[in-house]
């Protein structure tokens, strides 16, 4: 039988022991906007869902997506300003957004029409996010 090991404020935690690399770490890139993120995001991958953190609506849209065998990139954001520099126009963009093949598809509104009239996977495929 296993028996708990009591809680003791006072004992001190052995230190951790690290394996010397080699070489050092490089240095992190420098930081960057979200916009600028965004953009890259949008032109390198098939798929990708800008959303706010936690929000249910953008857990939707990922589901959805994986759903029918995609697997989205996902960009948090804090709000539409960081979204008003990618999208043409710039106005009426309203989180969370679906990008699809590099081009806007829209909102979760949108993105559930495009689902039910049947041609979301089409415009899957044609982006290369299904290969079957």
């Amino acid at each position: 039988m296993y028996q708990a090991i009591p809680y003791n404020a006072n004992r001190a935690w052995p230190a951790a022991s690290r394996p010397a690399t080699a070489a050092a770490a490089p240095p992190p890139p420098p930081p960057r906007g979200e916009e600028e993120e965004v953009r890259r995001a949008v032109a390198e991958c098939p798929v990708v869902v800008v959303g706010r953190s936690g929000c249910c609506l953008s857990h939707v849209v990922k589901r959805l997506l994986q759903g029918l065998g995609v697997n989205p990139a996902v960009h948090e954001v804090a709000g539409e300003a960081e979204l008003a520099g990618v999208v043409a126009g710039g106005g009426g963009v309203a989180l969370p957004a679906v990008f699809v093949g590099g081009r806007l598809l829209g909102g979760l509104d949108r993105l559930m029409a495009v689902h039910i009239s049947g041609e979301l996977v089409p415009i899957l495929k044609e982006a290369g996010a299904l290969w079957l």
